[in-house]
Formats: structure tokens, sequence, C-alpha cells
């Protein structure tokens, strides 16, 4: 059964950093693309960014230049970090392996001063 375990959620003030983590178990994790997500209070899922096994990345244009993806493969680890945060990247963020349906539990990020 694949498990996911985000964690490095917090409160933050505007302008700040957060680096988000995401732990995985029971998937081929290297050959796996990764997908961060968020979904914020009264609103639909959205996606947020993706890497892929090679390292190439992609990001939704709200992020783009201030959130940063990466991987570990050896420690089945993604990363989110998160500069220049905004009152509105406020949101529970999910990560999710691309090609498995299964979530974690989130982790809650809230920009505020």
């Amino acid at each position: 059964q694949v498990q996911l375990v985000e964690s490095g959620g917090g409160l933050v003030q505007p302008g700040g950093s957060l680096r988000l983590s995401c732990a995985a178990a029971a998937i081929a994790f290297s050959s796996n693309p990764m997908d961060w997500y968020r979904q914020a209070p009264g609103k639909q899922r959205e996606w947020v960014a993706t890497i892929f096994g090679s390292g190439i990345t992609n990001y939704a244009d709200s992020v783009k230049g201030r959130f940063i993806i990466s991987r570990d493969n050896a420690k089945k680890t993604a990363y989110l970090q998160m500069n220049s945060l905004k009152p509105e990247d406020t949101a529970v963020y999910y990560c999710k392996p691309a090609s498995v349906n299964a979530w974690g539990q989130g982790t809650q990020v809230t920009v505020s001063s």
C-alpha cells in the first residue's frame, strides 16, 4: 500500500520561506514523477509543481520563480522549497506520485502577518 507523509508546513509571515517534505513508501519512487498540489479553503485542489525522475521540473504560473521542487531518490523523498510566500499561498499542501492514485494527509501552510 502506497504511503505518503507530508511535513514541514506551518505559520509564516509574508515574504518568508518554508520547505515541505514528502516521504513515500511502497512505490517505485525513482521512476515516478512526483507532483505537489494544494487546496485552499473553499477552493478546488490545484496542481503546483511536478518533478520527473530525470529531474525535469514544471511549475504553475502562480508559483514559478518562487517555489523549487526537488527529489532525493535514495531517500524516496520529494521536497518543495517555498520562497517569497504570499497570503494566497495559504493552503493544505499534498504530494502525489503522478502514476498512482494515492494521497497523503497533507501539511498546512498559513501565510499571515
